[in-house]
């Protein structure tokens, strides 16, 4: 007797689904290549890629051209290294003692963003033998990074070990969505007169927004990051960029309702009329925030319409709290023949850009994609145009 399982779609059951688009990834990043002029572009794919697979997204990227990647830690390096064999890869929470094997024999870039980092990482050198690294400097953000002093100081010691030869020098911009503001130009100044003290070093600033400030932010290598994934690089502004990620969840239920009555935990959403309710299975284990319930919620109150979702051409409003897995939308408007239980409602995507459902939360595209959970499955699709 054969298996009548073995022929089953995973993808085409799954209650959650996220279809990542490769095609449209790499295109991202090529429009980024293009804006960032003679400069090289890199990829930030920390957090899995922010949400979406580094395995797939290293790998589609790698064989797309990129070759300077940039993850948080040295176990998201040793996963990369398998899917970008030549490329040099920046782990930008540097090294820590009890990892120096993983850099060494994976061929990891550590970034040293302290005092605390370079005194480690001068001992390390002793005990290994010499191994790149890249160098973070604080221009003003007061995240990670040596103060600008400390570092043109560090430049200029003439005592400095011969043996700490730093591939990159690099800084971050805390304003870089908002063109406008004066301290894109401040950090600028700053970081132009570090870049000059270590002369013949490349030198690194611009992430995704940093590259539409123009060529001076640009320097030797940018570092696209929420832009490669579809999010929106610059605030106020029209997104350029083609959506990558699109999240599905299948309806469980519809339930036919009557006006009067109220929805979900607390009764925070009572009907104005007879309704038609789709229960989906996606809450905010998933990363589908409880703050996108339609009311119930802090968020709410400031006047900020909850999170909607596309189902069968049209947009529908959440109704009620979302809860731990499962969320209510409102499918009145829609003929009853074109929604039914089983089908898929997109919660983010092509028709609900990620940056809008973001908004309704009250968080950014950055913390959607990469809270997803691990419930949604994934499929990779690629539809790349001709270079």
């Amino acid at each position: 007797m054969t298996d009548s399982f073995e022929d089953n779609d995973a993808f085409a059951s799954a209650g959650l689904r996220l279809t990542v688009d490769l095609g449209a990834l790499v295109e991202n990043w090529r429009d980024m290549a293009r804006r960032s002029g003679r400069a090289r572009t890199g990829a930030a794919v920390k957090a899995d890629a922010y949400g979406l697979g580094i395995e797939d997204v290293g790998e589609a990227l790698y064989l797309a051209g990129t070759r300077d990647f940039f993850v948080a830690t040295a176990d998201e390096g040793v996963t990369l290294r398998l899917y970008a064999p030549d490329a040099r890869i920046f782990v930008l929470c540097g090294i820590w003692p009890g990892t120096e094997r993983l850099f060494f024999e994976n061929d990891l870039v550590p970034v040293i963003a302290s005092e605390e980092q370079l005194t480690f990482w001068m001992s390390v050198l002793a005990d290994y033998g010499d191994h790149p690294c890249a160098l973070q400097v604080d221009t003003g953000f007061n995240r990670l990074g040596l103060p600008v002093e400390d570092a043109i100081a560090l430049a200029n010691d003439v005592s400095r070990p011969a043996s700490f030869a730093p591939v990159l020098v690099m800084s971050h911009l805390a304003c870089g969505d908002d063109p406008a503001n004066a301290m894109n130009k401040q950090q600028l100044e700053a970081f132009r007169t570090v870049s000059a003290a270590f002369e013949g070093i490349e030198a690194s600033l611009a992430n995704s927004a940093g590259i539409f400030l123009g060529s001076e932010y640009h320097f030797d290598l940018t570092r696209p990051g929420i832009a490669l994934y579809g999010g929106q690089p610059v605030n106020g502004t029209a997104n350029p960029m083609r959506p990558v990620a699109t999240a599905e969840a299948r309806i469980i239920q519809i339930r036919s309702v009557r006006a009067g009555e109220t929805v979900s935990y607390g009764g925070a959403q009572q009907l104005t009329r007879d309704s038609r309710l789709a229960i989906v299975s996606a809450g905010y284990a998933d990363g589908y925030m409880r703050s996108l319930s339609s009311g119930g919620v802090p968020l709410r109150q400031t006047g900020l319409p909850g999170g909607q979702g596309f189902i069968a051409g049209h947009k529908v409003p959440v109704a009620g709290r979302i809860t731990m897995d499962l969320a209510i939308f409102d499918v009145t408007d829609i003929p009853n023949h074109l929604v039914r239980a089983g089908d898929y409602i997109e919660l983010f995507g092509t028709n609900i850009p990620v940056d809008d459902a973001a908004l309704a939360a009250g968080t950014i595209s950055y913390e959607m994609l990469t809270g997803m959970g691990l419930r949604y499955e994934r499929r990779y699709i690629s539809d790349e145009a001709e270079e």
